[in-house]
């Protein structure tokens, strides 16, 4: 182990195959962080996956092999490291959270004691700001709620994220539940459209994500992600689309109380997406607060850091 090596935290990343997870490991070992994986034991024959764990090996990543049931397995894997990240994922369509195994990860971290800083798996919407949240999806902000409240009795030290609207699943499709492409021909307006929303770019969010982990500035508070050029009403995204395809499409206008009404007779995960689209961009739940001291912004943090304008992140699907 060389030097530089040395100064840098080792970094676990538990749920690496996800979403975001793939994104926090390869932006873990992009900043030169000796890299740990959490290695279900029960992969089975999910070759995607394997392949992916595989991969990061190969990128230098190291694999550990533990179940979250494995409290022992789990407390070895935890001494490992000096930061842990969870990216386990969120509810299933039965309304099952992925969110509440990371209780088990809470107390291998406390057992273990060693451990310097712990994001959990949030990446979305601040869930302290969201008391007043929409049924069913208020569970969402609920559950993150309690799992906070489970790293600070434990004296855990701590970095939460608030990542906004990543850009796959609201940039992309201009905000249109069902999809994730953009609409061809129409496109829904919430409201007048004119709500300001935050836009970030996956991988962006992880590198920021990952810069915090060891950042004395970030300890035990929430970091925002606010790239200032991305904050953007729903109108503004469809504007840049539009000039970027040549393509006009038609505005339909959704007022706050005929969207809502769409949440009845609808699945599970569809209601909660309405919910969580209210309060998004009704309410404007991203933009209508002032950062505290408890708080700290990512952009101003690491100005160095080129975030992806959605201007850019959107030529993709041309």
């Amino acid at each position: 182990m060389d030097d530089e090596e040395k100064r840098r935290s080792w970094v676990l990343v538990v749920g690496g195959t996800g979403f975001i997870g793939r994104r926090l490991v390869r932006a873990s070992l992009a900043r030169g962080h000796p890299t740990l994986v959490l290695m279900r034991p029960d992969i089975g024959v999910d070759a995607d996956k394997l392949h992916l764990l595989l991969s990061f090996k190969a990128q230098g990543a190291r694999l550990v092999e533990a179940a979250l049931d494995d409290r022992a397995a789990l407390v070895a894997a935890v001494k490992q490291a000096d930061v842990v990240v969870s990216a386990l994922s969120g509810m299933d369509v039965a309304g099952r959270s992925g969110l509440l195994r990371q209780h088990k990860l809470v107390e291998a971290i406390k057992e273990a004691g060693n451990v310097k800083r712990f994001i959990p798996s949030e990446f979305g919407i601040d869930p302290s700001r969201m008391d007043h949240a929409l049924a069913p999806g208020n569970v969402t902000f609920v559950e993150k709620m309690e799992l906070r409240r489970a790293i600070e009795e434990a004296n855990i030290p701590h970095t939460y994220i608030s990542a906004g609207c990543f850009a796959t699943f609201f940039c992309a499709n201009l905000a249109q539940i069902g999809t994730l492409l953009p609409p061809k021909e129409k496109v829904h307006i919430y409201g007048d459209g004119n709500v300001k929303a935050i836009f970030v770019d996956e991988d962006d969010a992880a590198t920021y994500a990952i810069m915090s982990v060891d950042d004395p500035r970030t300890l035990n508070k929430t970091v925002y992600i606010r790239p200032q050029e991305n904050i953007l009403t729903q109108s503004d995204v469809i504007a840049k689309w539009e000039k970027l395809s040549g393509n006009v499409l038609k505005k339909i206008h959704v007022h706050a109380d005929e969207f809502l009404a769409s949440m009845k007779g609808a699945d599970f995960i569809t209601q909660v997406a309405v919910g969580h689209f209210y309060h998004i961009f009704y309410e404007g739940c991203l933009t209508n607060f002032e950062i505290g001291e408890d708080g700290a912004e990512a952009t101003l943090l690491y100005p160095e850091v080129q975030y992806t304008r959605m201007d850019d992140y959107l030529k993709r699907y041309i």
